[in-house]
């Protein structure tokens, strides 16, 4: 058993539900986050408040499964990232568990 979780733009928050499935990945969690990226961007500079930084309204998705169906997740989620025309790719990253209960 491996913990994966997956971060994604708000705007995607259903194409990774999608993918989930396509993973036999059931049983997750979610939450809502905000994202933030080093550096100034356009959107900051043309702000009233150009100090102020504020984060993108994202998501975070985390489940405890079986290596097969993070294996498939990547695939599914590589195939999906290649076809997107903005620089926000779902992101997934794979923890090993020690133990657990």
């Amino acid at each position: 058993m491996k913990l994966v979780i997956v971060t994604a733009v708000e705007e995607f928050q259903n194409d990774v539900l999608k993918l989930f499935k396509k993973a036999n990945i059931e049983n997750f969690s979610s939450s809502e986050i905000d994202g933030y990226k080093n550096g100034s961007s356009v959107l900051m500079t043309s702000s009233w408040f150009a100090g102020q930084k504020s984060g993108n309204e994202s998501s975070l998705f985390f489940s405890f499964t079986e290596e097969e169906n993070i294996d498939t997740l990547f695939d599914v989620i590589t195939e999906f990232n290649s076809n997107l025309e903005t620089n926000n790719p779902i992101k997934v990253v794979v923890v090993p568990i020690e133990r657990c209960i």
